[in-house]
């Protein structure tokens, strides 16, 4: 069969760029460790450029907003490429994706991790020209531990800032946090009561839970610590946009210790304007529900009228 089709050329291609190492820095066994992220947005047709030395006509490369994505796996640490093929409507839309990976709690107690995420807006701020970044547009985005650290960086505090890219800032323009385990004192209490009632849970000490190993140190001073690096109780108006995301059916992070007590805290502090909270019917802990297409609309939406 032989026949004559013409798809057109509306969308545009979609490049990645992988193992960008944007800081090096030292774990907890004194060695040095190079920090990457992947980069995917739309800038030509990249392997048309390398055979014929040219791109597609009509191709776009002027600065764009960009998002920064966090993969979750409880501050344990993950492949930053995990859940990259979930970013690819973002870039679609004229988002450049930047997926990091960052310290996990083998390899730096707090503060490392949320120092890690502020450096690689820097870098980004950096090498926007490179990576065809708009700097006054940079968004940020992660689910669970990730979503924390979104939340965390939302808030636009000046502390928890590394030294690399220094001259450059780490303020963010949107966030959006799904499920993330934003009050670490709560979570940590309920866990704690957990442990007394139910031989078979998964944690016996506090040092064992996701947040324990994330915070490590003193256990005496644990609960104050946990509270201190918690984004609920750092809500003030520098706060940028937040779209928060919840499963109610979450049975790791439920929506009462994090997400609800976020959104009271932030319409608390009369900020209620900047905080979109959306619970998801049926949704678990990063269940299929939050990939749906809807969904996925739902957050370039809401990235669209605070970046574009």
């Amino acid at each position: 069969m032989k026949q004559v089709i013409n798809p057109g050329n509306a969308r545009k291609s979609l490049t990645v760029i992988d193992n960008i190492v944007y800081s090096v820095q030292e774990n907890m066994k004194g060695e040095k460790q190079e920090l990457k992220m992947s980069i995917m947005l739309q800038n030509g047709n990249s392997e048309m450029k390398l055979a014929a030395g040219k791109d597609d006509p009509g191709e776009d490369h002027s600065p764009k907003p960009a998002l920064v994505w966090i993969p979750g796996g409880g501050w344990r640490g993950t492949d930053k490429n995990l859940m990259l093929g979930e970013m690819k409507e973002f870039a679609d839309s004229g988002y450049v994706v930047a997926s990091i990976y960052y310290r996990s709690s083998s390899e730096g107690h707090f503060p490392d991790q949320i120092e890690d995420v502020k450096t690689a807006i820097r870098f980004l701020r950096a090498h926007a020209e490179q990576y065809e970044i708009d700097p006054e547009r940079i968004g940020i985005m992660g689910r669970s531990a990730g979503g924390y650290l979104a939340a965390l960086a939302a808030m636009n505090t000046d502390v928890y800032e590394g030294e690399e890219w220094s001259e450059y800032s780490s303020r963010v323009q949107a966030c959006c946090d799904m499920f993330g385990p934003v009050d670490l004192l709560s979570l940590m209490e309920a866990e704690e009561e957990r442990m007394k009632v139910d031989p078979g849970f998964r944690w016996h000490t506090i040092e064992e839970t996701h947040g324990g190993a994330l915070l490590g140190g003193d256990i005496k001073t644990i609960k104050e610590r946990a509270k201190a690096a918690s984004p609920v109780h750092m809500v003030t108006d520098s706060m940028c946009p937040v779209l928060i995301l919840h499963g109610d059916n979450d049975p790791i992070v439920p929506c009462s210790f994090s997400s609800d007590i976020f959104y009271e805290k932030i319409k608390e502090a009369g900020l209620e304007s900047k905080a979109d909270y959306y619970i998801i019917k049926n949704a678990g802990h990063g269940s299929r529900e939050f990939f749906q297409p809807e969904m996925k609309e739902l957050m370039i939406q809401f990235f669209d009228k605070h970046l574009k």
